[in-house]
């Protein structure tokens, strides 16, 4: 069997058959469809936010026998996509209050958002300025007065702040979050920041001096990302 095909067995284990065991068995009492699926949605699409760290060019090791410009365009078009859920996220989990009695939708998020001084909830406020502000950045990087470098810095450690706070507010205030799909999902955090934190800030010894690029190299790089 092809590379390929090994590659994409340990993603779809990783990111989508282990997660979803985890979350199966976690033992929670399921709620109405409506909660439930706004949950997985939720779930799927932090996953796929620590997915971005291992789908960059910080694991081309691992994309070995890929087109570079493909993996570009799946990371541009996953990380909108999930980030585009993510930022109506606090929206959802207010949702069905529309649908049931008691506290009314607008005041169960004033409640939330009044509950920042708990760790968890801050964690979650945080990470979502950061995703904001990461989405905005990658979405008008042609328009900011940085060089291509000085950008691909900036939002690999943003990314970092972003991931961590997330996986925090996650782990602490999930629901489904068990023991060990906390850990796991830590461990996978965890794996992708070292990818970045070795790509963009520690400078890996014994690392061969590659030959400059040529000015077509580099804009041709450029206009891929």
């Amino acid at each position: 069997m092809s590379k390929k095909f090994y590659q994409s067995i340990i993603v779809i284990g990783l990111f989508l058959v282990f997660p979803g065991l985890f979350y199966a068995y976690s033992g929670v009492p399921q709620q109405t469809w409506l909660k439930e699926s706004i949950s997985i949605i939720t779930v799927l699409a932090f996953l796929d936010m620590i997915f971005q760290f291992y789908l960059s060019r910080a694991n081309d090791k691992f994309w070995e026998g890929r087109k570079k410009s493909h993996m570009i365009k799946w990371h541009k078009i996953l990380g909108y996509i999930f980030i585009g859920i993510l930022l109506i996220h606090p929206f959802l989990v207010v949702l069905p209050r529309y649908f049931e009695p008691g506290v009314a939708p607008a005041d169960a998020f004033m409640l939330m958002l009044g509950s920042y001084q708990t760790p968890g909830i801050f964690a979650g406020i945080t990470a979502w300025v950061l995703m904001l502000i990461l989405g905005l950045t990658a979405l008008l990087r042609k328009r900011l007065p940085w060089s291509y470098k000085t950008w691909r810095i900036f939002h690999g450690l943003l990314s970092i702040a972003f991931i961590s706070t997330a996986a925090f507010h996650v782990i602490d205030t999930g629901r489904h979050i068990t023991t060990e799909l906390g850990w796991f999902m830590a461990m996978l955090t965890g794996g992708g920041i070292l990818l970045l934190l070795r790509t963009y800030v520690i400078k890996p010894s014994g690392r061969k001096k590659k030959t400059p690029l040529t000015t077509n190299e580099i804009t041709k790089e450029i206009g891929q990302n």
